[in-house]
């Protein structure tokens, strides 16, 4: 487009796909009276109508930006991961119910997956039969869970290979669905990473009620979690830094940074190494 065609030079009205296009890759240096070239140009009978044809490219431009960002790869891993904890959850609160309802009839009956797959495996009785129905879906729900975190696990390091080194699969690629895609993750500052899955003590600390979260869902992490209480909140920082700096090159570059990994190796290790040197003083 040059600076004084405008993004409908050459198009068809009605040619949603070019129009896409042109709003999309077009450019000018400087704004024009575009309606009044649109109307030289045929392109549009008045400005309204003008207008309008801007409405269905654009609209039709924001359509497709929608879908290319779906169909991303890390768009996918979120929905995985949404996916697998609907259900697990689901499986869970499930099997609660199946024992319930199981109990007025097998006195061996017991919460949790392991039975709702015993009992899914029975020939039922006369009086099982819904039971153990509801079972078999149980225990397919359950399945799927697991079947998902496998995808997860296999997808997390072509997706994020520095991330997923430092954090480990599953916590990587609950990191990128609680910030909603790996782009959102690497725009967040460390801080910010650090209590991710701990919005509800970070609000209500906000509000007063409570301390401020030292981390989130960081926590599961072997460097905080192994680190004694006292210390985690300088390991989270530490790790979340990391992180941090590991989503923006997985973003950004993708290039895989195995000095990262080391980094946060010796940092951790001094952190607790605080723990033996007073342990020396005493």
């Amino acid at each position: 487009m040059t600076d004084s065609d405008g993004w409908f030079a050459e198009l068809s009205r009605g040619d949603e796909t070019a129009a896409t296009a042109a709003v999309r890759e077009g450019s000018a240096e400087e704004p024009r009276e575009w309606p009044r070239l649109a109307v030289e140009a045929g392109f549009a009978d008045d400005a309204d109508d003008y207008y309008d044809a801007v409405h269905e490219a654009t609209t039709a431009a924001t359509r497709e930006a929608v879908r290319e960002r779906e169909r991303a790869d890390d768009r996918q891993l979120v929905h995985a991961v949404r996916a697998m904890d609907d259900c697990r959850r689901t499986a869970n609160e499930l099997a609660e119910r199946l024992a319930e309802w199981a109990g007025t009839v097998d006195d061996e009956a017991e919460p949790g997956l392991e039975y709702a797959r015993e009992l899914a495996a029975r020939e039922p009785e006369p009086d099982e039969t819904r039971l153990v129905s509801l079972a078999s879906r149980v225990a397919s729900l359950a399945d799927e869970a697991d079947e998902l975190r496998e995808f997860v696990e296999r997808k997390t390091p072509s997706i994020a290979p520095n991330l997923a080194a430092l954090a480990g699969s599953p916590l990587a690629a609950r990191l990128i669905s609680l910030a909603g895609g790996l782009e959102e993750l690497a725009k967040q500052p460390s801080g910010t990473i650090q209590v991710l899955g701990a919005e509800d003590a970070l609000f209500a600390h906000l509000r007063g009620h409570a301390p401020s979260p030292k981390h989130g869902i960081i926590y599961t992490h072997e460097a905080v979690r192994g680190t004694r209480p006292e210390d985690r909140g300088s390991a989270a920082r530490a790790l979340a830094g990391k992180l941090a700096i590991a989503a923006r090159i997985d973003h950004y570059s993708g290039d895989y940074r195995p000095e990262l990994e080391a980094e946060l190796a010796e940092r951790i290790e001094t952190i607790q190494a605080r723990a033996d040197d007073e342990d020396d003083d005493e």
